[in-house]
């Protein structure tokens, strides 16, 4: 139960120091995004993800990687059907 407690508050932590963040390392982008570190490497061995790399190390910017997430974006059905009304109205027969 203590153990249980206290990989809680590490995840707390480590949760709490990723949001104030603008730069992430590695470890903190799987962290984020909920991908495997080894495929966030390959997709910047591949160039498919914004990333920046120092010295060696690779780090991604916080809302560039956002905004990677968000790429292809599918509308809902609802959507879908209000542009296709939209569209009829106004291109009468």
């Amino acid at each position: 139960m203590e153990n249980e407690i206290l990989e809680q508050l590490e995840q707390i932590k480590n949760y709490s120091l990723l949001a104030a963040k603008t730069m992430l390392t590695l470890s903190e982008a799987a962290l984020m995004t909920g991908l495997s570190k080894a495929y966030l490497y390959r997709l910047t061995c591949t160039k498919q993800i914004p990333y920046y790399k120092p010295n060696g190390r690779v780090y991604f910017d916080k809302s560039e990687l956002e905004t990677w997430m968000r790429r292809n974006r599918y509308n809902t059905t609802a959507e879908a059907e209000a542009a296709a009304a939209a569209f009829v109205a106004s291109n009468p027969l």
